[in-house]
């Protein structure tokens, strides 16, 4: 609950409207009569009256209530009013928004004005991105010290993850942005890959997206796995420092999700620099993963299980995969992808859908039918 001070309410009412306002009182919609101080609840609107140079004037101030529709954090439903304080001027007949404001963690009121675009600024970390090292290791160059990063990166998930949160609606919104946000699964298949793509034409997708469905229903068994997440853990938002350390970038998709997440992020791009360095010339043929980058998709996997015994993750994982395949694969973000490269993760992400239990000890099983 907020606490609703009638000086704040002032010191609010003179920062949006000029010195010359003046508050006159607050009461509950439907009942007259200064109420003073009250406690103001989440979706409780409350009538503010108030004067500017001397004309008396009305409004109603209220806030969005939390709920399990989308709307569970401050910024999902400071975007909703963002929209309804933008765009109602512009509806016939529709109530003007008067002001934009936030509640600070003190209960003070502060308006936000003439808002254009939000923006971020965020500490410089020193070091060099991830995928420099992948890229060292395909030219040939493969050290002790890659292998042991990967652990490193095992246990920090590892550590991450033991923090759980009991809301398994929260883990229903997970798993249906997965599936169906724009930034997802289904936004991928419409705008990442040609409406009419040739190397995996709407049928096949349409099928891929039936699949998903069950494993949408498969996965609402699972919302006790509920963790701490970073939600785009690849190496293009890791970097390295002199010192061998990593610090990571761009925590996204909320606080909240399934860690399988987390892992089938970095490991498709083992993955991809496997398939993409050791290819065969035959676009027909069909890609197998070996060397030191099979060796560095077994290794996260391997230490994460030893640090947490979560085996049950190889039940949930297949989704995740898919999603991150469809990135890696889409020819307008990785357009030089060769056809058997190319080919290969879309072998990938649909045989990883065949089996109830991922098995990563034997990836080729997933590229080419055999360990």
């Amino acid at each position: 609950m907020i606490e609703l001070k009638t000086d704040r309410l002032q010191a609010f009412l003179e920062e949006t409207f000029g010195p010359g306002a003046r508050l006159l009182g607050v009461s509950e919609i439907g009942k007259p009569g200064d109420q003073g101080v009250k406690r103001f609840g989440y979706g409780k609107p409350v009538l503010v009256s108030y004067e500017v140079a001397g004309e008396p004037q009305e409004a109603v101030l209220s806030t969005m209530r939390g709920d399990k529709y989308g709307h569970q954090f401050y910024w999902d439903r400071a975007a909703i009013l963002m929209f309804q304080h933008e765009t109602s001027g512009d509806l016939e007949k529709h109530a003007r928004s008067l002001a934009l404001g936030y509640i600070d963690a003190r209960d003070a009121l502060h308006p936000v004005r003439d808002v254009k675009e939000f923006f971020l600024l965020v500490e410089k970390l020193p070091g060099y991105d991830y995928f420099r090292d992948l890229e060292r290791i395909a030219g040939g160059d493969f050290r002790t010290e890659d292998a042991t990063r990967v652990r490193e990166f095992s246990r920090w998930l590892a550590r991450i993850h033991t923090q759980k949160l009991d809301d398994p609606h929260l883990y229903y919104r997970r798993i249906r942005n997965l599936i169906g946000s724009d930034e997802c699964i289904l936004g991928l298949i419409d705008e990442a890959f040609p409406q009419e793509y040739e190397a995996y034409p709407p049928e096949r997708f349409r099928t891929l997206e039936r699949r998903l469905i069950d494993w949408r229903w498969k996965l609402k068994r699972y919302a006790h796995r509920l963790s701490a997440v970073h939600g785009d853990f690849h190496p293009w938002n890791v970097l390295v420092d002199s010192s061998g350390d990593f610090r990571v970038l761009d925590r996204s998709r909320g606080a909240w999700g399934e860690p399988a997440g987390d892992l089938a992020a970095m490991a498709v791009n083992f993955l991809l620099f496997g398939i993409l360095h050791d290819h065969p010339g035959d676009p027909e043929a069909l890609p197998r993963l070996d060397g030191p980058f099979r060796q560095l998709f077994e290794i996260l996997f391997e230490e994460y299980i030893q640090a947490t015994g979560d085996t049950e993750i190889f039940e949930v994982l297949a989704p995740f995969f898919v999603f991150r395949c469809l990135v890696v694969a889409s020819p307008e973000w990785y357009p030089d992808h060769p056809p058997a490269v190319r080919r290969g993760l879309f072998e990938f992400m649909e045989r990883v859908l065949d089996e109830d239990v991922f098995d990563p000890t034997c990836v080729n099983k997933y590229l080419v039918g055999s360990c």
